[in-house]
């Protein structure tokens, strides 16, 4: 798989209810990781989920790391986070800059909860509970969307927010 396998915007797919991941076991669900962190890295992301190559079932990884596409980012260990649901800490929501590889060229401010805390399974199935803030919490909202059919410019809240990625940069730089 390479990075051209990423599923884009138009597809029916990125607007599907992900089914949840029955059989962690399975070497089909161990590939599908394997894939995943693969193309995640090789796009230079810090989150991708299960439907943005072509599965549509909960699993996303979230990896928030300095990137080309994102150099401010923290850094933070790659977490696989399966059939997750979410609850809100901190009702604050802040507007930031956010991109998708399956979006490419585009980058958007996006309103996101600033702390969230994460009930999830791991890869092998495990209860897990992790407290989010700022950017990975903010990679964790973008992921779970693509889980409920949504991609990140359906939570823009004016279309001058959207801009091209090249502008993005030209600021960045600024």
């Amino acid at each position: 798989m390479t990075k051209d396998n990423i599923v884009q915007l138009g597809s029916e797919l990125l607007r599907q209810q992900a089914e949840p991941i029955t059989d962690f076991a399975s070497p089909q669900f161990k590939q599908l990781l394997t894939d995943m962190q693969q193309l995640m890295e090789e796009a230079n992301g810090v989150g991708i989920a299960a439907p943005q190559i072509g599965v549509s079932r909960q699993a996303l990884i979230i990896a928030s790391r300095p990137t080309s596409r994102y150099p401010h980012a923290p850094l933070m260990a790659a977490t696989v986070i399966c059939n997750p649901r979410f609850e809100v800490i901190d009702a604050t929501r802040i507007k930031d800059w956010e991109g998708c590889l399956s979006v490419p060229g585009i980058r958007a401010l996006v309103p996101r909860y600033r702390v969230i805390t994460v009930s999830y399974q791991d890869a092998n199935g495990s209860p897990c509970q992790l407290t989010l803030e700022d950017f990975p919490a903010r990679v964790f909202q973008h992921e779970f969307d693509h889980l409920q059919g949504l991609v990140y410019l359906d939570r823009v809240e004016n279309n001058a927010d959207i801009i091209a990625e090249s502008e993005y940069f030209k600021r960045l730089a600024g």
